[in-house]
């Protein structure tokens, strides 16, 4: 399969494009600042997700697009404009498309009817910019036209770590153990979303998590 990721140069990105030239599919890592790694299978290419012509261009000939993008502090609004572009990209290519989000549109499991994102459990109010951009950028792919989406949501926390191939998948609900704890690490995280374009599931949103007791550095993808 030819992949073209979005962002890999990015925690999230680059455990996937790891992970999916590790299992033989040719990727190409896109970028603002190319990988240069010269991984095998991986060719790397600037280009920056604002553009929608070097958008289109990089998916032109692909089988599958991930959209990793995590706009730097202060220019979280601009995530839903850069899911578009590789959206709009898709959508002329018939390209399918998974958008690595955040955890703000799952559905909360300890309040009934609300999201993530009005969950101040997991959300506080540190993190509602990029909570917002995430729940902006759901909301971009559910009006888009291009129908060959999926949207994947990380748990609560997201950090790195070591491959361990374990990763508990669930739908649209965030996704806690016994003590409410929500996390995985980019590597376990990526298996799953190469699981996800090798054998794609009905959801177009779920969500994914390890539950674990390591108390290690982790970034937040609300």
């Amino acid at each position: 399969m030819k992949i073209a990721i979005f962002g890999a140069t990015g925690m999230a990105g680059s455990a996937i494009t790891d992970e999916a030239a590790r299992r033989g599919h040719h990727v190409l890592a896109a970028s603002r600042h190319p990988r240069a790694d010269g991984a095998a299978n991986v060719a790397s290419r600037a280009v920056d997700v604002a553009d929608s012509t070097s958008v289109a261009a990089a998916v032109a000939d692909m089988d599958a697009a991930v959209v990793t993008v995590r706009p730097a502090p202060g220019l979280e609004s601009s995530l839903p404009a850069l899911t578009r572009n590789v959206l709009d990209a898709a959508r002329l290519h018939d390209v399918r498309v998974i958008v690595v989000g955040g955890s703000a549109p799952l559905w909360s499991p300890s309040l009934p009817g609300r999201r993530v994102f009005d969950d101040p459990a997991y959300v506080p109010a540190a993190w509602r910019t990029i909570a917002q951009a995430s729940l902006d950028q759901f909301t971009a792919c559910q009006q888009h036209p291009h129908e060959w989406w999926t949207y994947v949501s990380p748990p609560a926390f997201f950090e790195p770590g070591p491959r361990t191939g374990r990763y508990e998948r669930g739908t649209d609900t965030l996704l806690v153990d016994e003590r409410g704890t929500s996390r995985i690490n980019a590597a376990d995280f990526a298996i799953a979303i190469v699981d996800e374009l090798e054998n794609p599931g009905e959801d177009i949103h779920f969500t994914v998590a390890t539950f674990s007791s390591d108390n290690e550095t982790m970034e937040k993808r609300a």
